[in-house]
């Protein structure tokens, strides 16, 4: 926590950037001021937050918001990527600066990207920045709120806190070194503090709303859910889908796990299942993405020899989604019970949309479950229950019917509450109001 600090009182201020200066008033709405944004991904970086991030960016510009993103130089699965400094896509100006590039596989070494990172975008929001401009703040790096805070308090900013997870809350329940005791609580206390100077804060789901209120937080708690592209990612019958043919998987009943495979999820339900269902050769557990746990999982399928029953494909590009999300019959999202409400799986949105059954390996009490038990559009399997897995999805396999109701019905919830669109005009109002 003291180096947090003293890396942020440390970076000196800069002057000002000449190509810096605020672009054209092109809407109304958001008085002559600019929208900057800071996370450590963003276009053309393929990860979750980062995707996110472009969608609402590019569509604020094409409706007239002035828009900048400050981001690092790195994709997510790529520390040295080296991305251009500055360049401007769809009308949103990119601010690129330069960390250190340790990368995700030590955890000393991505402290060090994360400290590079809050002093350079620290430094960078203050050369760009001008008097009542909106500096909304993401949480990758984790407790990016708190150097953004200080630079909203010297350029008299509105801080906006969008935040995809609670930390210090999600270290904690995972047991990462140091970060208990008076550390913790510490780091909630700076945390803590951003939230309540901040304008609004954004969060994913409304467990975490809840979790965020209980603390006492009396500044403006907005619930904007994540999204998917829908338009573009639609059912495709399995007959149809060029994948399965190239994959090779034709024929089989394929539950289907897309995205990041991290800390926070749990694979040994589904390796438990997939033991119970070794008389079933025409099942097939299909991975694909990347992740912490990514490796490890392939590790433990070899060394069960449950080779056969599981393929692994790396992340697709964004444009392939509609197809590779269609390749499953049903797909499973997991979490750890104790990270409800600190973290919310945002792939349950593509899965909707493609209309597939969601399998919510989950605390049935938890934001996916719910969700799941409202909408009828799947099963709830609490962690650790590998052999009632297997019997659902033993049923699941021998019922088409009773997956294409599921499918119906996740691809209905979708479109009456999870639309991009339906995101995209939550957001338009909140910075109306901030505005």
């Amino acid at each position: 926590m003291l180096v947090l600090r003293e890396a942020i009182r440390g970076a000196t201020d800069l002057p000002e950037d000449p190509v810096g200066k605020a672009p054209r008033q092109r809407c109304l709405t958001t008085a002559t001021k600019q929208i900057i944004f800071i996370n450590r991904f963003f276009f053309p970086d393929h990860s979750a937050t980062s995707q996110l991030l472009t969608d609402l960016t590019f569509h604020m510009a094409r409706h007239g918001y002035p828009v900048r993103v400050i981001t690092s130089r790195q994709r997510y699965d790529n520390p040295s990527a080296g991305l251009t400094k500055r360049e401007s896509v769809e009308g949103v100006d990119i601010y690129r600066v330069s960390t250190t590039q340790f990368g995700r596989a030590a955890l000393v070494g991505r402290g060090f990207d994360y400290l590079s990172f809050y002093t350079s975008v620290w430094r960078s929001v203050l050369r760009v920045a001008r008097p009542g401009d909106i500096l909304v703040a993401k949480t990758d790096p984790p407790l990016l709120s708190i150097p953004a805070l200080r630079a909203v308090r010297r350029r008299g900013l509105r801080l906006v806190n969008w935040l995809q997870d609670l930390y210090p809350e999600v270290a904690m329940a995972l047991d990462v070194p140091l970060v208990r005791g008076p550390v913790a609580k510490g780091l909630q206390h700076l945390r803590d503090t951003t939230l309540r100077a901040a304008a609004a804060n954004v969060v994913v789901g409304e467990q975490m709303a809840e979790i965020v209120r209980s603390r006492g937080i009396a500044a403006p708690v907005h619930v904007i859910p994540n999204w998917c592209d829908d338009d573009d990612i639609q059912p495709i019958a399995p007959s149809d889908n060029p994948l399965r043919r190239r994959w090779g998987i034709e024929g089989r009943f394929v539950v289907g796990y897309s995205g990041n495979l991290g800390r926070g999820h749990e694979f040994e339900t589904i390796l438990d299942a997939a033991e119970h269902l070794r008389s079933h050769p025409n099942i097939l557990f299909l991975f694909i993405g990347g992740g912490h746990k990514f490796d490890e999982l392939a590790r433990q399928v070899h060394q069960r020899k449950l080779d056969s029953a599981f393929r692994f494909f790396p992340y697709q590009e964004r444009a392939a989604l509609t197809h590779s999300l269609s390749v499953p019959d049903v797909h499973w999202i997991s979490l750890k019970p104790e990270l409800e409400g600190l973290i919310v799986p945002s792939k349950v949105y593509g899965i909707a949309a493609a209309g597939r059954p969601i399998i919510s390996i989950t605390a049935r009490d938890g934001e996916i479950a719910r969700l799941v038990q409202r909408h009828r559009c799947g099963i709830i399997v609490e962690p650790g229950r590998g052999h009632h897995l297997a019997e659902e999805l033993r049923r699941l396999s021998a019922d088409p019917s009773a997956r294409a109701e599921m499918g119906l019905r996740a691809r209905a919830m979708l479109e009456k509450h999870f639309t991009r669109q339906q995101a995209f005009a939550r957001w338009d109002q909140l910075f109306g109001t901030i505005a």
